[in-house]
């Protein structure tokens, strides 16, 4: 398996694919950044009057609600739809879903449409599955990622997508197969944007392959392990940050081999 985890790694680089991300102010420079490390070209595109080329040309599509507003709700939906339409991979990340009855509107909206894959925090997945109660503290989790499978499973059973659940165990869920990967370090939570940069490094790995779990198993790995070989070199969550970026580019095969800890139940 890690053999297929570390050729996703190879595949992006050398492929290059294009991934369109309609994502929150907060993150867009470390977003954009974190695709180009590991070889694939960003573009960050919300204007209407574009939105279904831009989907047409991408290998993804990736929408994170992290400042929501009613126009670029219109134009997330508006990409929602047409990745749905025309078969195209869409990532969708519900940052802060439950906080408020915004949030949860569109998130609704959003989910009819599809996602190939959902990627959030425990308290996110739970407040999207509506599976059961929880508060959810901003973008932080108030849930460890355990606590979110039955809703993760709830997601998959009515939308077909694959569920990822970030934790300190990563779950990545669909209909028959269960990834468990225990990559990354707790100082990586003190860097705002990782879970986006996680999500849209999802996206460009789904957007290679037909096999939609396995990507985004190669894809949480990668940031993971970036993560922990980074904070070995780092003095704080400002150089962490940029070691990370220098990780996710120039990680060895022996490295990724050396620290990779993902298993799966079938």
């Amino acid at each position: 398996m890690e053999n297929n985890l570390w050729n996703y790694i190879q595949s992006v680089k050398k492929q290059s694919p294009l991934v369109h991300n309609i994502t929150n102010f907060v993150v867009m420079n470390n977003t954009a950044n974190a695709l180009l490390a590991v070889g694939a070209s960003p573009i960050m595109a919300h204007a209407k009057s574009e939105i279904k080329d831009m989907v047409a040309i991408s290998g993804a599509t990736v929408i994170n609600i992290g400042t929501l507003d009613e126009y670029w709700s219109e134009a997330m939906l508006m990409a929602a739809e047409e990745a749905h339409r025309s078969g195209k991979t869409w990532v969708l990340d519900p940052v802060g879903a439950g906080a408020t009855a915004f949030r949860d509107e569109i998130s609704a909206k959003l989910l009819a449409f599809k996602p190939t894959i959902v990627r959030g925090n425990a308290s996110e997945i739970i407040a999207l599955a509506k599976a059961n109660k929880t508060t959810t503290k901003g973008v932080d989790s108030t849930a460890e990622s355990n606590e979110a499978i039955d809703a993760a499973k709830y997601l998959v059973e009515h939308y077909h997508s694959t569920v990822c659940i970030s934790g300190a165990t990563d779950l990545i869920i669909d209909e028959k197969t269960t990834y468990f990967v225990k990559n990354g370090h707790p100082l990586m939570t003190k860097v705002t944007g990782l879970g986006c940069s996680a999500s849209a490094i999802v996206g460009a790995f789904a957007s290679i392959s037909e096999n939609r779990t396995e990507a985004t198993a190669a894809a949480m790995s990668l940031l993971g392990i970036a993560g922990e070989l980074a904070e070995k070199i780092s003095t704080g969550p400002g150089s962490l940050q940029l070691n990370i970026l220098d990780k996710l580019h120039n990680i060895s095969e022996q490295e990724f081999f050396e620290n990779v800890k993902v298993s799966k139940n079938e």
